[in-house]
């Protein structure tokens, strides 16, 4: 079975018989934060009773980080349940999505049998929409899927043609749904999110993840803000109860407090992505300028098994729409593991 997400450690331990160095999931290479790894421990005591439906404390948490009312956040089993939960809950006729994108958009739209259309992103713009973009936001186009920085480009859209696309949408009366999950890795998080919109327009729906920042894949915890309360109350009906659970809760609203463990995964990644950057440029692939924490790249020669028997995972990117197998995604992981990395790939090239 070809691999679609990045992470399949179960399946490459299967194929090739040890744990991988993983740079196929762009998760913090930091791991887990003490605080979150003991909220677990002590809540997994009290697993035996149902968890909050409401996510109350978790909310709270989130509200008072974000400067929003608890009212205007959705908690989720993962962003991608939001993201299928939206789209129950709005059911569109008619979406537009950029491509390549991440799958999980497309997946939802294709269950809810929704029309998709699909606007190419260019490799000679490194994959960022232009303003070319407002003109397929059409009146019958009922919702609108963004990532900011984009996945698996890494690249993030101008503010300022958010803000025109955002626009675009409330006349056309177009849901906006943007994915931040990967925006706080950027250098400047605050000036690529729209979180500020969120007051001025009930057409904008945001998700975030704590799979990201906090390398807490496993858990299963994401978010949306939205100020349109209707549209989350009809999500939450849109999925079975519970999706939440106590031990994801209370690892988040620990994580919430890794004030220090943010600084550090944000300074690693700021200085060991132009790093790998430059490596891969000096082996002759063309990488995409991505400003979060992994990096597209073009190779001609096959990588993913002979990086394999190597003990690596790449993610390939031939499953995203746009791309061919010759593309791939790296990971920013720890100077040691780029490092290895590289040397495996300078290997692996010589004799390709």
């Amino acid at each position: 079975m070809k691999r679609v997400h990045g992470g399949d450690w179960a399946g490459f331990e299967e194929e090739y018989g040890c744990a991988p160095l993983d740079f196929s999931v762009n998760v913090s290479p930091l791991g887990v934060p003490d605080g979150v790894r003991r909220a677990v421990e002590e809540t997994a005591a009290e697993a035996d009773r149902y968890p909050d439906p409401l996510c109350r404390r978790l909310r709270g948490g989130i509200a008072e980080q974000q400067g929003i009312p608890a009212e205007w956040i959705l908690c989720g089993n993962g962003a991608a349940d939001l993201i299928f939960r939206g789209v129950l809950a709005c059911r569109p006729g008619r979406a537009l999505l950029t491509a390549p994108a991440f799958g999980e958009y497309e997946a939802a739209l294709q269950a809810a049998d929704c029309r998709i259309t699909y606007y190419n992103l260019q490799e000679e713009h490194n994959f960022v929409p232009d303003e070319r973009i407002l003109e397929a936001i059409s009146p019958d186009v009922d919702m609108v899927f963004l990532c900011q920085p984009g996945n698996p480009a890494g690249t993030a859209i101008p503010q300022s043609l958010l803000l025109s696309i955002l626009e675009r949408c409330q006349a056309a009366g177009a849901l906006l749904v943007l994915d931040e999950c990967f925006c706080d890795f950027l250098d400047s998080p605050e000036d690529h999110s729209l979180t500020c919109e969120l007051s001025g327009s009930k057409n904008l729906l945001i998700l975030r993840s704590f799979t990201k920042l906090y390398a807490m894949a496993g858990v299963r915890l994401g978010y949306c803000l939205s100020s349109d309360t209707d549209l989350l109350r009809t999500m939450a009906l849109a999925g079975p109860p519970w999706s939440v659970s106590s031990l994801a809760q209370a690892a988040g609203l620990a994580a919430l407090k890794e004030k220090d463990y943010v600084r550090q995964v944000r300074a690693l990644v700021q200085t060991e992505r132009p790093w790998l950057a430059a490596q891969l440029k000096k082996l002759g692939l063309r990488v995409c300028p991505g400003q979060a924490n992994f990096l597209l790249f073009q190779c001609g020669v096959p990588l993913a098994e002979p990086l394999g028997k190597k003990g690596i995972l790449l993610r390939e990117c031939g499953s995203y729409r746009g791309l061919d197998d010759t593309w791939y995604r790296a990971a920013v992981r720890m100077h040691d593991e780029n490092e290895r990395l590289v040397r495996s790939l300078r290997e692996v090239l010589s004799y390709g």
